[in-house]
């Protein structure tokens, strides 16, 4: 399984980056905002810049089918290594299927985002995408089983031989992450602060300080002179 950084955060993703965790970088316009970028050609260009050859995921940002296809097209110029993220469907539900597919011919890999049924995984894949991002947390929001969602998708995607990806994305605890890759997801995309409570545990951080505590007793113990026999 792999892991990707959920953010634009250069910092958190060069930090995960030199531990060896990560396998590559998700983001989109709400994450570029929050992280204070507001250029996302410039901020694409850095971030794919730092990874490189992991891939990254930048997003268009228009809903209209033609124009979708020009961003991504723009937005893989930006280096060899972007991944163009296209949603399943606009906001009045047209499908971008047809984007999809013509960036994946084009040679340009593609995410399709915001899966939320199986139904949309299966659509994706037929369509070329390279990754399929599913929502797991949304998913979950609206009553849904997520981690069946997961399991269902890997396990219909690898019976007919598609080559596409499962990212599981959307992540609002650790409990999302440990489900995600029980359920089998091929990567799972989480933000920098559900990383560092997955590597922490307050018995791992007592274990260690107790474990401190006694080294330097033994050699304080060590450091007292034998006493001489009389």
């Amino acid at each position: 399984m792999k892991i990707f950084i959920d953010s634009a955060n250069v910092n958190e993703i060069t930090k995960w980056m030199e531990m060896g965790i990560i396998d590559g970088v998700t983001t989109n316009p709400s994450i570029m905002l929050k992280d204070g970028i507001y250029d996302i050609d410039a901020g694409g260009k850095k971030i794919t810049k730092l990874v490189h050859p992991m891939p990254v995921s930048l997003e268009v940002t228009t809903d209209d089918l033609p124009q979708m296809l020009a961003q991504g097209r723009k937005l893989a110029r930006i280096a060899s290594n972007a991944v163009i993220k296209i949603p399943q469907v606009t906001r009045a539900g047209v499908p971008c299927y047809g984007v999809i597919r013509q960036l994946e011919k084009e040679g340009i890999k593609v995410n399709a985002t915001v899966a939320m049924s199986f139904g949309q995984v299966m659509l994706a894949a037929k369509s070329g995408a390279t990754y399929i991002s599913i929502f797991a947390g949304r998913v979950g929001d609206e009553g849904g089983d997520a981690p069946q969602l997961i399991a269902d998708s890997v396990e219909w995607l690898d019976r007919w031989s598609y080559g596409s990806e499962i990212i599981v994305g959307s992540i609002r605890s650790v409990a999302d992450i440990w489900t995600a890759a029980l359920a089998g997801a091929h990567i799972i995309t989480i933000p920098p602060q559900f990383l560092n409570l997955l590597a922490d545990h307050k018995y791992s951080r007592a274990t260690v300080e107790q474990f401190l505590n006694d080294a330097n007793k033994a050699l304080g113990i060590m450091k007292v002179p034998a006493k001489k026999k009389k």
